[in-house]
């Protein structure tokens, strides 16, 4: 009794695959280690010491009129409030002058009541200005 495989005779040419893979694991390994030794950099920075500290220049003051900043108490004027402090609007270009002398920015926000007529705001906007104020910023109520 004989059993028959499906074709009869030799097989034909195989090709030997041994050596195409220990070629791949080869360049796989270099490629492994080429990534590895480079470090991924980020930007440089230079940092700042603390031994050398420059003082920030003071901008140049503009010219200021005292007769534009002069303002006297008119009737019917409400109260013009800094920080929660009553100033008069006629000491008040002063005193915006001694608060914005030391800062840098200069601005500054602006709250009035519904009942203030316009007319009144843009007086104090206007006085804030002539103080050296240079934005002026609603505020939320």
């Amino acid at each position: 009794m004989s059993f028959s495989t499906a074709g009869s005779g030799s097989s034909g040419p195989q090709m030997n695959v041994t050596p195409l893979i220990d070629v791949l694991l080869v360049l796989l390994i270099i490629f492994m280690i080429v990534v590895i030794q480079e470090k991924p950099k980020g930007f440089d920075a230079q940092i700042p010491s603390n031994r050398i500290r420059k003082t920030i220049p003071s901008r140049p003051r503009r010219p200021r009129s005292s007769s534009r900043c002069a303002t006297e108490k008119r009737p019917g004027h409400p109260d013009i409030k800094i920080n929660q402090e009553v100033v008069l609007s006629g000491n008040l270009c002063q005193r915006l002058i001694d608060i914005f002398a030391i800062r840098v920015e200069r601005i500054a926000f602006v709250k009035a009541d519904d009942d203030i007529d316009f007319e009144q705001v843009a007086d104090v906007i206007d006085t804030a200005h002539s103080a050296g104020v240079d934005r002026l910023r609603p505020t939320a109520r």
